[in-house]
């Protein structure tokens, strides 16, 4: 295989990777989810808001972390365009995000940016995860909710 193959190859698996994230999120696949993920792969969130970490670290940090997302959010990730970059093994994705905050029943409609590392075996080794919390926040919001109260949530481990 040239290197150029060699490129071509771990760009799809990384790419491939990110694209499986999605899908097992959106689907509640929280077991098999994890395991695209290395033992020590870390998920950061530079916009959390209060009640979620900004960074997990570890596949059972990560599991304790998702498990709730299935009972929280009903989702499907649309519009996924891949940026090609130097890296391989460094995926730029825009995609968006179209469902229902489970608790309220209002809609969650995100626009994501996520920045993903794998290794050589195509494993999420670093996924930098840009997303708007307002948004977060206002899907889980109860209309009933005075807007001058405590706007954190949790949804997270």
């Amino acid at each position: 295989m040239t290197a150029k193959e060699d490129d071509a190859a771990r760009r799809a698996a990384a790419q491939h990777a990110l694209a499986e994230h999605l899908r097992l999120t959106a689907a509640g696949r929280v077991d098999e989810w994890v395991e695209l993920f290395a033992p020590d792969a870390v998920l950061e969130f530079p916009y959390a808001p209060a009640g979620v970490p900004q960074r997990v670290t570890g596949r059972d940090a990560l599991v304790a972390h998702m498990s709730n997302f299935p009972e929280t959010f009903d989702v499907e990730f649309v519009d996924l365009v891949f940026h090609d970059t130097v890296d391989p093994s460094l995926v730029i994705a825009e995609f968006r995000s179209k469902g229902t905050a489970l608790p309220t029943g209002k809609p969650y409609e995100q626009t994501c940016i996520s920045v993903v590392r794998t290794d050589d075996d195509a494993r999420i080794t670093h996924y930098l995860d840009y997303w708007n919390p307002l948004v977060a926040i206002e899907a889980l919001t109860p209309n009933d909710v005075p807007s001058d109260s405590d706007l954190s949530v949790t949804f997270g481990g």
